[in-house]
């Protein structure tokens, strides 16, 4: 009996893509700095010695050099050799910055998500903040503080003043990406910050409890700390709202 061919296995793979010159150089020298090969600080090579050392034309080199730049890994100054930066939490951050203000325009609801990630940070960050703060954050609060008190009759620095505070309760807590995250979702927040006519006491109530939270980062009382922020951005949540709403 003659037997029958066997069948060839059926195997699903992604088309082989030719990639640009420019990705293959800007993957080279990611690789370059991911693997330390180029440090925080260090001098990129010439455009001359990249042209040589892979191969390429100028276009492609320098092409690469902008899109690690526009990613805010390396500094190109007119005039010197672009040097690598030192990476960090607000680095990466400004990266999405201007997707997340989009995101929260195109869907009026991510807000109230928004406001709810603050809540859950805030309060947890005031918890850290309790337990390592240092004098110096102390003083840096309530020199804040009295800048908020001066900004009474002036609702967008008060407000100003306001995310200052919180940004500074992030800095007490030690942990630099608490810092920049905190910074970050407060200045995206600002931009859906709508002013009511009458505030019926709410600066006042505002200079009261940040008054209370340095008193128990002061006391190191991460629990009353933390209780008292839900409360405070419970009460601020209606001052930040869609255009849409």
């Amino acid at each position: 009996m003659k037997k029958s061919a066997p069948q060839e296995a059926s195997i699903e793979v992604a088309p082989i893509t030719r990639q640009k010159l420019s990705d293959q150089v800007y993957d080279r020298l990611w690789e370059m700095i991911v693997s330390g090969d180029l440090g925080p600080g260090d001098v990129i090579p010439s455009e001359r010695v990249l042209m040589e050392k892979f191969s390429v034309g100028r276009p492609a080199v320098r092409e690469a050099l902008q899109a690690l730049a526009s990613k805010g890994v390396i500094t190109i100054s007119h005039g010197e050799r672009s040097r690598v930066n030192e990476l960090t939490a607000t680095i990466a951050l400004e990266q999405v910055d201007e997707i997340a203000k989009l995101l929260l325009s195109a869907e009026p609801s991510n807000l109230d998500h928004l406001k709810q990630i603050r809540k859950i940070l805030e309060a947890g960050t005031v918890r850290v903040a309790a337990a390592n703060r240092s004098d110096e954050d102390l003083r840096s609060l309530r020199a804040l503080l009295d800048r908020q008190k001066r900004q009474l009759k002036n609702t967008k620095g008060f407000i100003e003043a306001d995310i200052e505070f919180h940004a500074a309760l992030a800095n007490a807590s030690g942990n630099p990406l608490l810092q920049a995250i905190t910074r970050a979702m407060l200045t995206w927040l600002f931009e859906y910050y709508k002013p009511l006519l009458h505030w019926s006491g709410r600066e006042g109530t505002t200079l009261q409890e940040h008054e209370k939270l340095i008193q128990h980062l002061e006391a190191r009382d991460a629990d009353g700390a933390a209780a008292l922020m839900r409360e405070h951005l419970d009460r601020s949540d209606p001052l930040y709202t869609s255009s849409n709403s």
